[in-house]
């Protein structure tokens, strides 16, 4: 196990707080109570929870009548335990696949690499729950999720309330109940869960139940105030939840903490002391540093438009990253630290999916400033570099490195449908938000030392898996498109499919990029002349983006592998000429064609996205609106299927993943602000664009303080659907771009220099100096 310690004060990533401090008037706003989350008991199910977490743990509030559970979740709870051959892959490697899929023996090749996923773990644990009864005939009323202090606040229809929150500061969480007391509070374990409520298997997406794991029951413990349970795992790991309460004349305080055997060799006696402390400073005491931390996050940005219910989604998604990321905590996978509390397993194990999930759960943090936040998947990858290094070595036989498709806690690869749990490609999309942190942090010691290291070393494992063909083209061996054709045979695509193209492009664009800003010309053509020797888009002659060489998306498909190259890569795009919008028209018109009876919840906001990207503000609001009507819980938590049974999908299942909530808060980052290169590669080629996909009915929107590429900080409001002032703080010293899409008006600029080329405003700036202009 890793250790973990979400408290300590190094700093994995460098200078991760870069930023300026704005000098403009606008200052970014804390959420709005209007836009609360709240809950009307019944709360029934722990997937409708109010959500509550500081990185290390989390915990889900939820309930009915006069009972009160709380979730318990602790991020680096795993058991690593492979199932079938340990180190599998080291025996059944990525050449020896390719030469039985040239020979068509698709079912051995199946059979090597899905196997593995097919048993109970490896996968993410539950920690159980906490039960508080309550008198009979007190009732729960309503949970409200005080976001702008991330505490949650259970109410009763006798005005008893309930203030919980998992401390900022302290790996401990804290209830405070005033105005009745519990009859009792009870501790359960995950298999006390099990025997509760377990009924069938838990689903199709469900890992099945907690019992199939073998462990030997909890060992508990009591004393006259505290309760507490020692889990013994696999490979080792012990973990310890302990909840101790205080009484007096007017509250109960209850305090609770999960330790494991990643702290230290005595969890237990470590879990009594971090209560214990918390209790002795009570609720008020703990809670003043934890609203501290709070503020201190909504003060880095804030936007506002004119939808409740997307800017419900907004704050909430920007309040997940504050709750279940944190800079020395794990990363979040599937479901972050709200894993299933059923007496089941997670969906899908709740591991790190690298074929999508993980690259769009860290894709909105970027401007948003939330830099600390995002940087725990980035320390955790560049943690794992070792690991990475051998995964490529053992499985693909290159040098480099290279993160598996699908994997676990520790790095393992966990196999599944080989197209792409074992598709080397999903490191370079993987590698894609080193280049972004980069770009939006503009801090070089950061490139230097994590970005182009990590970087350069997937290059590496991709160079030598490429090889020339005939024609002189850098061909993989095997190639594929997530998650077409599913795990059939049809799903080999010819190599390189347009997802791997695009990919493998991009990763050497941004190589080449990184090269270039660190003084490295010769790295700078290597990555270039790669970029070049992988060849054009496959195409047809409408200019429609096909699959591989030889075959088109001829059906609806939930991923939206084969045009990745318009978003988040922008390789194709708007701004670069005929041909391009050609490829673009053509593109999104079979897309629309083909419909949305595949379509899952992701899919909606990550099409809402692309359509912000390419200017379709109308577009970008409809899918928008779909996602957050049809595939979001009433906690806000986002789904996979239609929820509404409407027939925007033909899924209609609810396990919960969270890559479709960010995705939906990016599609508001796009439609406010973009900052992208239409040259993919050039140094410093960036333009700000200001309100580009805005939608009618968005006619007053304003943000403060988002990012833009080049750690530049970006205000901005509109009226009327007209913008109406900006203000830009540079993030480094040289030239500015802003795309003039005023609508003829000419913006009254602060300062003197600036000039216009085409249709891009330009201006030179120092670092810290803003620019401001009114329309």
């Amino acid at each position: 196990m890793y250790k973990t310690n979400i408290f300590k004060n190094s700093f994995l990533i460098l200078n991760v707080c870069v930023g300026i401090a704005t000098a403009n008037a606008q200052q970014a706003q804390l959420p709005e109570r209007a836009y609360n989350l709240v809950l009307k008991a019944p709360v029934t199910t722990w997937d409708e929870a109010l959500p509550l977490g500081n990185g290390l743990m989390g915990g889900l509030l939820w309930g009915e009548k006069n009972t009160i559970r709380l979730s318990l979740d602790r991020g680096d709870l795993w058991d690593e335990r492979t199932h079938g051959e340990k180190e599998w892959w080291k025996k059944y490697t990525y050449h020896k696949g390719a030469d039985l899929i040239a020979k068509k023996e698709y079912n051995t090749v199946n059979s090597w690499w899905d196997e593995a996923y097919n048993g109970v773990s490896p996968t993410k644990l539950p920690a159980g729950r906490i039960e508080l009864k309550f008198p009979e005939g007190e009732q729960v009323k309503e949970f409200e999720l005080m976001e702008a202090t991330a505490e949650g606040i259970t109410r009763f229809n006798s005005g008893a309330t309930m203030n919980t929150f998992y401390s900022a500061s302290a790996p401990v969480a804290l209830l405070s109940i005033k105005g009745i007391a519990p009859d009792a509070v009870q501790l359960f374990s995950p298999m006390d869960v099990y025997r509760k409520t377990v009924k069938g298997d838990g689903g199709p997406s469900s890992g099945g139940s907690v019992s199939k794991l073998g462990y030997p029951e909890a060992i508990k413990g009591k004393s006259a105030t505290a309760e507490w349970y020692i889990q013994e795992a696999a490979d080792g790991l012990k973990y310890c939840v302990y909840i101790e309460t205080k009484k007096t004349g007017k509250e109960s305080l209850i305090a609770l903490t999960i330790t494991s055997s990643a702290d230290g060799k005595d969890p237990l006696a470590l879990a009594r002391e971090r209560v214990s402390g918390a209790l002795a400073k009570g609720y008020q005491s703990m809670l003043k540093p934890h609203v501290k931390w709070w503020t201190n996050f909504w003060q880095k940005s804030s936007v506002s438009i004119p939808d409740t219910a997307v800017q419900k989604q907004y704050n909430l998604v920007q309040y997940f990253y504050g709750a279940a990321s944190r800079l020395n905590a794990p990363p979040m996978p599937l479901q972050g630290v709200w894993t299933a509390d059923n007496g089941t397993l997670p969906p899908w194990k709740g591991d790190y999916h690298n074929d999508l999930n993980t690259q769009m759960t860290y894709m909105a943090y970027q401007q948003s400033g939330r830099y600390e936040e995002g940087a725990s998947y980035l320390n955790f990858l560049w943690d794992r570099r070792d690991f990475f290094r051998d995964f490529a070595r053992d499985f693909y036989g290159t040098k480099g490195l290279a993160c598996p498709g699908v994997m676990s806690y520790s790095g393992q690869p966990l196999g599944g449908w080989g197209q792409y749990s074992m598709s080397p490609t999903m490191s370079a999309w993987s590698a894609h938000l080193f280049y972004l942190h980069w770009l939006y942090t503009a801090d070089d010691a950061f490139l230097k030392e994590k970005a182009y290291p990590w970087s350069s070393e997937v290059g590496e494992c991709m160079l030598g898996l490429l090889k020339k063909d005939s024609n002189g083209l850098l061909k993989l061996p095997l190639s594929s498109s997530p998650e077409i054709f599913d795990n059939s045979p049809k799903a080999w695509l010819a190599p390189n499919s347009n997802y791997d193209l695009m990919s493998l492009k991009m990763l050497f664009l941004s190589l080449k990029e990184m090269a270039a800003q660190m003084g490295k010309p010769e790295d700078a053509k290597k990555w270039s002349d790669a970029a070049i020797a992988l060849g054009d888009f496959h195409t047809k002659a409408d200019g429609t983006l096909l699959l591989d060489a030889n075959n088109e998306l001829s059906s609806s498909h939930r991923h939206l592998s084969n045009i990745i190259g318009l978003y988040p890569f922008n390789l194709i795009n708007n701004e670069s000429g005929e041909a391009d919008t050609k490829i673009i028209e053509a593109s999104l018109n079979n897309w629309d064609k083909l419909g949305t009876r595949q379509w899952v919840g992701y899919t909606f906001s990550w099409m809402s996205c692309l359509r912000a990207r390419v200017g379709d503000g109308e577009a970008a609001v409809k899918n928008l609106d779909i996602f957050v009507k049809a595939f979001v819980l009433r906690n806000g938590f986002h789904v996979n299927g239609d929820q509404t049974k409407s027939g925007y999908s033909g899924f209609t299942y609810r396990p919960f993943t969270l890559e479709g909530n960010f995705l939906a808060s990016q599609a508001v980052h796009e439609m406010l602000m973009q900052s992208w290169s239409a040259k993919p590669g050039e140094l410093h080629t960036g333009i700000i664009r200001v309100f580009p996909a805005m939608p009618k009915k968005w006619a007053d929107a304003s943000f403060t303080d988002l990012r833009a590429e080049g750690g530049h900080l970006v205000s901005a409001t509109r009226k009327n659907n007209k913008t109406t002032s900006f203000s830009i703080t540079a993030g480094r010293t040289g030239k500015l771009r802003i795309k003039d899409n005023f609508e003829g008006q000419t913006p009254k600029w602060n300062v003197k220099g600036v000039s216009k080329i085409a249709d891009v405003y330009e201006v030179n700036l120092n670092k810290g100096q803003t620019l401001k202009a009114s329309i």
